[in-house]
C-alpha cells in the first residue's frame, strides 16, 4: 500500500484502491484507571473512540481492546464495545492499523 495517491478515498470507493480490511469507529465504554496523559483522559468513567483497519469485526474489537488495554483503560462489560461501519478519515496500509483514539469522559 505504499504510494497512496492523493485521491485515494475516490480510489477505494471505485474498486481501484484495492485492500483486504475494512474501516471501522470502535467505542468502549469503561474505566481509565489513573489519568492517561497522552489522550488526555482524567480517571474516571470514558467513552474511547479509535478508528480501525481491519479484517472483520471481531478483529476491529480484539485490536481496541488490546490498545485499551496496554494504555490502562478497562472495558466496563463484555457489552460495552460498539462497532460501527464507517468512512475512512486515513488510508489503508499493508497491514491492520488503528488511528484517531479520543476519550470523552463521563460522570456514573
Amino acid at each position: 500500500m505504499d504510494n497512496i495517491p492523493k485521491d485515494w478515498k475516490l480510489k477505494l470507493r471505485y474498486g481501484k484502491l484495492q485492500t483486504p480490511y475494512r474501516h471501522f469507529t470502535v467505542i468502549i465504554d469503561g474505566f481509565a484507571e489513573k489519568e492517561i496523559e497522552d489522550f488526555n483522559c482524567p480517571k474516571g468513567f470514558a467513552f474511547m473512540g479509535i478508528k480501525v483497519w481491519a479484517e472483520d469485526y471481531d478483529m476491529a474489537a480484539d485490536m481496541a481492546c488490546s490498545f485499551a488495554e496496554n494504555i490502562g483503560f478497562k472495558v466496563k462489560q463484555s457489552n460495552s464495545i460498539y462497532i460501527y461501519d464507517t468512512e475512512p478519515e486515513q488510508p489503508p496500509q499493508e497491514h491492520p492499523v488503528g488511528y484517531g483514539i479520543g476519550f470523552t469522559p463521563y460522570n456514573e
